[in-house]
C-alpha cells in the first residue's frame, strides 16, 4: 500500500515530532531531585532516609529482612525475600513523587513531593 503525501504533510509530520520532543525535554530538565526517603512498613512510618548519605540499611518485611541501598541520591531495594523478588528488581529511583512498592514484605519507599522538615537518619 503506497501512501501519498504530499510536503505539507511531511511538514505536519515534522512539526508534530518536534512539538513532542520539545516537551519531552523540558519534562526530562525539570523533575524533582528528592532529598530523603520514607520507608513504611504498611502504613507505619519506620525510617527516614538522607538520600545524600551513602549507606546501607536492614528494615524487617512480612517474609523476613529487607536491605536498602544508598548510592549517589538514588534509593534501591538490594535484598530481599519474595517469590520473584520484584523488589529487587526496580531498581533506583531518586524523583520526587517515585516510590517502591514491596507487597509481599509491606515494605513501601517513598520519595516524598515536598521537603519535609523531619529528622533524616
Amino acid at each position: 500500500m503506497v501512501l501519498d503525501m504530499n510536503k505539507n504533510d511531511i511538514r505536519l509530520i515534522v512539526i508534530i515530532i518536534l512539538i513532542a520532543l520539545i516537551i519531552l525535554f523540558i519534562f526530562s530538565i525539570t523533575k524533582k531531585k528528592a532529598k530523603i526517603a520514607n520507608v513504611y512498613y504498611g502504613n507505619d512510618l519506620i525510617l527516614n532516609i538522607n538520600l545524600g548519605i551513602d549507606k546501607t540499611y536492614e528494615v524487617m518485611g512480612e517474609n523476613g529482612k529487607v536491605v536498602i541501598e544508598v548510592l549517589d541520591d538514588k534509593i534501591r531495594v538490594v535484598e530481599e525475600n519474595s517469590p520473584y523478588h520484584l523488589c529487587s528488581k526496580q531498581g533506583f529511583i531518586s524523583n520526587a513523587g517515585q516510590s517502591i512498592i514491596c507487597l509481599p514484605n509491606k515494605i513501601i519507599i517513598k520519595l516524598p513531593n515536598e521537603d519535609i522538615d523531619t529528622e533524616v537518619s
